[in-house]
């Protein structure tokens, strides 16, 4: 296609030692990465929006951030960005014979189970080829938000029976960890504390698992609620002249649970 062909000209011009750009040409994968990081998130924001227009062009921000670890790996002459292309669509292919190939599939539960098959296949060649054992919880990438790759390591557990038998064994994991919570908190140091703390954040992920919610989208949710309901406090406190860090607690409370009838929620 003209369009990508002229984007990865106008990348490699970027990267060009002759005439380049003196930021672009300082850059790496490290110092990129939380900008690729950034763009996905940003996505995911203009979807949640539903804003086509800005969809588009945060799109290209997205697909700009592959062409620039593209063009960086092809300077050292490890890959391109046609090597990329080939790679996932040769992927995508392996992985629905029942589209390209002769296979059958029945029903989405049988194409999610045979999705699973193929990638444990993957994981194992890719294990075997680095000379060690295949886990189930290989390619969870250590990079994903905290809350959301603790919801996929519980996932991946589960698939071979490391599960709670119902969201009430999670409940009561979470009463056990807010314990353990309050006897570090007690009589232990910041370590244990962080601990404890990180076990309880692990089990609440591994409840929202099991009830069908998305932890990540839940706590998102749960932000929006929370900002929401804070910044109709400091609006209520600034239009009686007052301020929220010049109040006592009895008053912040009193101005949240108003905060909450205004917004409409509990």
């Amino acid at each position: 296609m003209a369009a990508i062909d002229d984007l990865i000209a106008t990348m490699a011009k970027l990267r060009d030692p002759d005439g380049g750009c003196p930021w672009d040409l300082v850059q790496d994968f490290a110092s990129i990465k939380p900008y690729t990081i950034e763009e996905a998130y940003e996505v995911g924001d203009a979807i949640d929006r539903g804003d086509r227009d800005d969809l588009k062009s945060e799109l290209g921000d997205l697909l700009f951030q592959v062409v620039y670890h593209a063009q960086m790996a092809a300077e050292e002459g490890s890959f391109a960005f046609e090597d990329v292309a080939r790679a996932i669509n040769d992927k995508m292919l392996a992985r629905h014979p029942h589209v390209f190939g002769d296979a059958e599939v029945r029903s989405a539960a049988a194409q999610t189970d045979a999705w699973e098959k193929q990638k444990a296949g993957e994981r194992a060649a890719k294990a075997a080829k680095q000379g060690r054992v295949a886990s189930v919880l290989d390619d969870v990438p250590v990079a994903l938000p905290a809350l959301m790759r603790a919801e996929k390591l519980g996932k991946r557990a589960a698939r071979v029976g490391f599960d709670w038998p119902d969201a009430l064994g999670v409940t009561a994991k979470l009463r056990e960890e807010l314990d353990e919570v309050d006897e570090a908190f007690r009589d232990q140091g910041i370590e244990a504390v962080r601990e404890e703390v990180g076990d309880l954040l692990f089990a609440m992920a591994q409840l929202a698992r099991k009830v069908g919610v998305d932890a990540e989208e839940a706590l998102r949710l749960g932000n929006i609620k929370f900002a929401g309901r804070f910044q109709e406090m400091e609006a209520a406190a600034l239009a009686e002249g007052s301020t929220l860090k010049d109040e006592d607690i009895v008053r912040l409370e009193q101005r949240w649970n108003a905060a909450k009838l205004v917004t409409h929620d509990e």
